[in-house]
């Protein structure tokens, strides 16, 4: 199947999941389903390109893998988070903001975003496509230096959302903020990991030329995102709503990002 195939195939695939959960999210007033369906299209778009690409079995089956793990882990998080519970923080702000205009206007704004992020699916999963038509035999160094980078990330992700998972379920701790673990480290160290997760996929996508270098752009675009859009400044201003001082106590002290000695 040729790469234009696949694209098609795969964007089909991911705008039908997004399409149902915007409609689910009408039904139940939650947008914030959205952010399952961006975790876990990786996963499908893993099948497609894994099952349809092409390539070589062996390289196909470790790239597969890899974006299924974290994509699936990822998906569980969430929908543990978002299943049941009131709509989070910063879909009520867009909620607040777009439906001015009504509520077929929120609507209609709400779908466009369901689809940038169908559409930022796609994309970002470009090294998984590059990697899955190539036909080479056998795994290059830098795929397996992409696969160790991609391992570490994973781990550190998934301790930092544990870590905050048991400090949340503390009654004694609502209101407070979570400074243990990484989290004395780095205000957010599940975002510094999972960009690392997007340099591993980076690398193992340089094992495929000649467009292997394209998936340089993931983790640039991604930590783009993540210090600049939908990631640390709207994490933030919600904490900062809810916790006011001591959460500016807390960005006083520690690193937003990278895990680093605390500041006196």
């Amino acid at each position: 199947m040729s790469a234009l195939a696949l694209l098609l195939a795969g964007s089909a695939s991911v705008v039908l999941v997004m399409s149902v959960l915007w409609l689910l999210g009408i039904r139940a007033r939650n947008f914030s389903y959205v952010d399952i369906g961006w975790s876990a299209n990786f996963a499908l778009l893993a099948l497609v390109y894994g099952a349809l690409g092409g390539g070589d079995p062996t390289r196909r089956a470790l790239i597969g893998a890899m974006f299924s793990l974290w994509s699936l882990r990822l998906a569980w998080h969430l929908a543990r988070r978002v299943l049941g519970a009131p709509e989070e923080g910063r879909y009520l702000e867009l909620r607040r903001e777009w439906g001015a205009a009504g509520e077929a206007a929120l609507n209609r704004r709400m779908y466009r975003f369901f689809m940038l992020q169908a559409a930022l699916n796609v994309f970002l999963s470009l090294p998984l496509l590059i990697a899955c038509r190539n036909p080479a035999a056998g795994v290059s160094a830098s795929e397996w230096l992409g696969v160790a980078i991609w391992a570490a990330g994973l781990a550190g992700e998934s301790l930092a959302d544990a870590q905050l998972a048991r400090f949340k379920a503390d009654p004694g701790h609502r209101g407070r903020v979570c400074e243990v673990g990484l989290w004395r480290y780095s205000r957010h160290p599940n975002y510094f990991f999972e960009w690392t997760i997007w340099v591993g996929y980076a690398s193992f996508a340089l094992g495929s030329p000649p467009w292997g270098w394209a998936g340089l752009l993931m983790p640039a675009l991604m930590l783009h995102f993540l210090l600049n859009v939908t990631g640390i400044r709207a994490t933030e201003a919600q904490a900062l709503r809810s916790k006011g001082d001591a959460y500016r106590e807390y960005q006083r002290r520690t690193s937003a990002f990278v895990p680093l000695p605390r500041r006196r």
